[in-house]
């Protein structure tokens, strides 16, 4: 929805219709050239259902609407590129509802409590979450709009009184979630242990990637792989979020997680394995997990680390997972694994002396020390260079003993 600087001379009143002369040269923003030719649709039922979503009918030019939420054209124009709204020029296509959005957006830059960059991000990370959130909607209603419920019914009698029903709920559902997510966000980072870790932390993170998924995008047809990609993503996201862990994002065959710590990582990884190898309809999967230091921007995480975790996958085996030198030793140091195989058998031999003594001198068994319950089992595999962070060490992770329910 983004416009070109409007001379300011130009729709001195929201309601007098006035567009910028055509015999006037057009200048582009700083940021790229503006396209003209995403105009509003002039579709009666197309225009209707916008009304209904938004509340308000079209009454502003692009400029109109900054000048009387008092905001420069110029930082509009940011504001509303980075929510990703098209360009239309200066058509008439605004409500009151775009005026409020920028004088709140606005109005926390001016108190102080964001920079202008800052809300930058804030428009921009709010536009693309809730764009592929509409998308998705809209996907997955489609399929009733296509198939009205009464026979003899069009797809124009059907929409508008869907979406009306539709609407208040999911603005409903929408801002619940929300403040859920954002209060589970806050909480952890103020358990961060210093400001700095607030915004680099030390995160485990993992990719899980189906195997030959391009052999299958041949094979195929369009809907069986359409719901292969979404049962994957829907087990995916539900075992991530049962087990105490944070889907970052979805790439089709492909997803990419975190997690505060190592042990839950590795149990969600094992789970997904798991997951996937009882579903016959389902390729095989590989994991690739690395722990340290992360950089967390706009929901998503960057730094080496996550680069780490994606090579381990590229290498990984079907049906197994790979971690790095830092995930194994995180895991052994909170007794989630055992330094060796050696060592858990050593720790069992020892439990069982312990537990002689114990009986021989009367005493409970394994009321001083008792024999260490890992979950986890480790196995170094060979040291391979990996493109671009050079030599490393890849450990096989698998599970020790029966998972839990």
């Amino acid at each position: 929805m983004t416009v070109d600087d409007a001379n300011p001379d130009d729709g001195a009143n929201p309601d007098d219709g006035a567009e910028p002369s055509s015999a006037r040269p057009v200048h582009s923003t700083p940021h790229h050239e503006v396209d003209h030719t995403a105009e509003p649709t002039d579709d009666p039922l197309a225009i209707r259902l916008e009304s209904l979503i938004l509340g308000a009918d079209r009454r502003y030019t692009p400029f109109q609407a900054a000048r009387t939420a008092g905001v420069s054209m110029d930082l509009a124009s940011r504001f509303w590129r980075a929510m990703g709204f098209a360009d239309i020029g200066q058509a008439k296509a605004l409500t009151e509802a775009d005026v409020l959005a920028l004088r709140r957006l606005a109005g926390l830059v001016e108190a102080g409590l964001l920079s202008e960059p800052m809300a930058i991000q804030v428009a921009r990370s709010t536009g693309q979450t809730t764009a592929r959130l509409a998308e998705w909607q809209i996907d997955s209603f489609l399929e009733g709009l296509i198939e009205p419920p009464e026979p003899g019914m069009t797809r124009t009698e059907v929409t508008y009184p869907l979406v009306e029903l539709l609407l208040p709920e999911l603005q409903e559902f929408l801002v619940y979630v929300w403040r859920r997510q954002l209060a589970a966000a806050t909480g952890r980072v103020v358990q961060a242990a210093d400001d700095e870790e607030m915004v680099d932390r030390r995160l485990a993170v993992g990719f899980a990637d189906l195997v030959g998924f391009t052999r299958l995008t041949r094979r195929l047809e369009e809907e069986e792989l359409g719901e292969l990609v979404e049962a994957f993503e829907t087990t995916s996201a539900d075992l991530v979020a049962a087990h105490g862990g944070r889907l970052i994002k979805t790439l089709g065959d492909e997803v990419l997680f975190a997690a505060d710590d190592a042990g839950t990582a590795a149990e969600i990884a094992l789970r997904l394995v798991e997951a996937m190898a009882q579903d016959t309809t389902m390729p095989a999967l590989r994991v690739g997990m690395a722990f340290g230091t992360v950089t967390t921007r706009m929901g998503d995480v960057f730094g080496t680390t996550v680069n780490l975790a994606s090579r381990l996958t590229s290498i990984a085996p079907k049906d197994a997972v790979l971690v790095d030198g830092a995930f194994a030793q995180e895991v052994i140091r909170t007794g989630d694994a055992p330094a060796s195989e050696a060592q858990a058998a050593e720790d069992v031999s020892a439990a069982a002396e312990r537990a002689r003594l114990a009986e021989k001198e009367g005493r409970i068994p394994g009321e001083e020390r008792p024999l260490p319950t890992y979950r986890f089992g480790l196995q170094p595999m060979w040291q391979r260079p990996v493109r671009g962070l050079g030599v490393v060490e890849p450990w096989l992770l698998a599970r020790r003993g029966t998972p839990s329910s």
